[in-house]
């Protein structure tokens, strides 16, 4: 039982950081039905501020956040800009063929820069290095700080999305583009601001994920990037709370596989969950089937 439990927290954990990532996937998809591909790799540059701001700069972990969320919104609403933007009413394979692109570009150009050598985040201080014992049950400061985090930026995205005059421009936009635009709502900034959220969270979870593994590197963003896109897909991508549950039940499906079975299969498992969600649900568990006329 107390084997269960612990692996119950640190899929928990794991879940927060998938959320988080998972959510950007999710409202993008959902106001331009574009899989973003480079956005695993925002999630990698948001990890690198972090790192910096950190090491060389001896900022604390919420500054660093901060930062990091800040930078990543400047380049997620520049990629959206530059490469997205002028594609807006090509082909979609175009489109998704441009985002694989633009990821590949941002992982090597920061392999460029940063060499391809992995980076420890330097250990934390005071009452965020400690843990708690429970029995035989370990919980660390760092979980926690994770999970409040993930917690607070969820309901602050969703405070944005209902009670927002841009969040009802981003549900309006999802669910008519052109009738959106002729009641005068600005779909073009509206698509930045989506962006501009996503990234936002990406840059979060870079920083929370190098604090949780104290490691980072150039690609960094691949695995997890995909794992993200399988929760958003289990959860109904185009949806926020889709996207928050698919990342907590993908997070506890690996720590369960590695800790009750073996650590090698946990990514075939969770890519094995995306193969049988598209063939026996393919709108994932809150989505609705619709038609679409071609």
């Amino acid at each position: 039982m107390e084997q269960f439990l612990q692996q119950v927290i640190n899929g928990i954990s794991l879940g927060s950081i998938y959320a988080l990532v998972a959510l950007g996937y999710t409202m993008v998809y959902g106001i331009i039905n574009l899989i973003n591909f480079a956005h695993c790799d925002i999630y990698m540059i948001g990890a690198y501020v972090g790192y910096y701001c950190m090491t060389f700069l001896g900022l604390g972990v919420f500054a660093s956040l901060v930062i990091s969320m800040a930078a990543c919104v400047v380049i997620g609403v520049a990629i959206e800009k530059i490469a997205y933007k002028p594609l807006r009413n090509s082909p979609r394979i175009t489109v998704l063929i441009t985002a694989i692109g633009v990821s590949l570009f941002l992982e090597y150009v920061t392999m460029f820069f940063m060499k391809a050598n992995v980076r420890s985040y330097p250990p934390l201080t005071g009452i965020l290095a400690e843990n708690i014992n429970l029995g035989s049950i370990f919980i660390s400061m760092k979980q926690i700080l994770i999970v409040v985090i993930t917690i607070v930026l969820v309901v602050l995205l969703q405070i944005i999305v209902r009670h927002t005059k841009l969040g009802k421009a981003m549900r309006a936009v999802s669910l008519d583009k052109d009738a959106a635009e002729l009641m005068g709502i600005n779909v073009n900034n509206t698509i930045s601001f989506t962006f501009a959220l996503g990234s936002a969270l990406a840059g979060a979870a870079g920083v929370l994920v190098g604090i949780y593994y104290n490691s980072i590197n150039p690609l960094m963003g691949v695995i997890p990037g995909l794992k993200a896109f399988v929760a958003a897909v289990f959860g109904g991508i185009g949806l926020i709370p889709g996207a928050f549950i698919g990342g907590y039940f993908i997070g506890a499906v690996e720590v369960f596989v590695a800790g009750y079975g073996n650590s090698m299969y946990r990514d075939a498992v969770v890519f094995a969950i995306l193969i049988v969600i598209l063939i026996v649900k393919p709108a994932g568990l809150l989505g609705k089937n619709t038609r679409e006329k071609v």
